[in-house]
């Protein structure tokens, strides 16, 4: 009879556990939905954010003046990033001439780490801390590092995932220059 109860009691806390892992499962490919706001040729989301030297950055702002935006989202414990930095410093000295703004959002790190990662990587373009994750939430950023690169017209131009080489950096910000 013991052995009888001791069965129930454990079929029912895997059955409670099945339900709860099967009802988060639905709740987050919800949920996920809803956040995916971003795709090529989609409006890019706004947003505002205040880099390390106290300037702030706003979408509209490029938009109003006709720029193309590369927003690299970050770590500094990314090894990817950190491959991928020195050449987005070399472009940013060639493209910010000619209507490109590069901004780097670090993933809610501390003041501290971020700015000791940039002064050690020479990096002279904007980074910022997205404390809130605000940004990363609203561009529904997974894998570091993510690249959006936004058109003039505020459009999604390409979505990079993962590391990019110099190359591609090029090509890529050639393709959101304006005209």
């Amino acid at each position: 009879m013991e052995q009888k109860k001791k069965r129930s009691i454990m079929r029912g806390t895997i059955l409670a556990i099945l339900a709860l892992a099967i009802g988060y499962t639905i709740y987050a490919a919800v949920a996920k939905d809803k956040i995916e706001l971003i795709a090529v040729g989609a409006e890019a989301p706004d947003f505002e954010v205040v880099d390390l030297n106290g300037d702030k950055h706003r979408l509209k702002d490029y938009k109003h003046n006709e720029q193309g935006v590369l927003l690299n989202f970050w770590g500094t414990w990314c090894e990817p990033c950190e491959r991928e930095f020195p050449a987005m410093e070399r472009q940013y000295e060639v493209f910010k001439e000619q209507g490109v703004e590069m901004i780097a959002l670090n993933y809610a790190q501390t003041d501290f780490e971020v700015t000791k990662y940039v002064a050690n990587m020479g990096m002279t373009f904007p980074v910022a801390i997205d404390k809130t994750k605000s940004v990363f939430t609203a561009y529904n950023i997974g894998p570091l590092p993510t690249s959006i690169f936004i058109k003039p017209d505020g459009t999604i131009d390409r979505i990079e995932k993962g590391e990019m080489s110099e190359l591609e950096i090029i090509q890529y910000l050639e393709s959101i220059k304006p005209e």
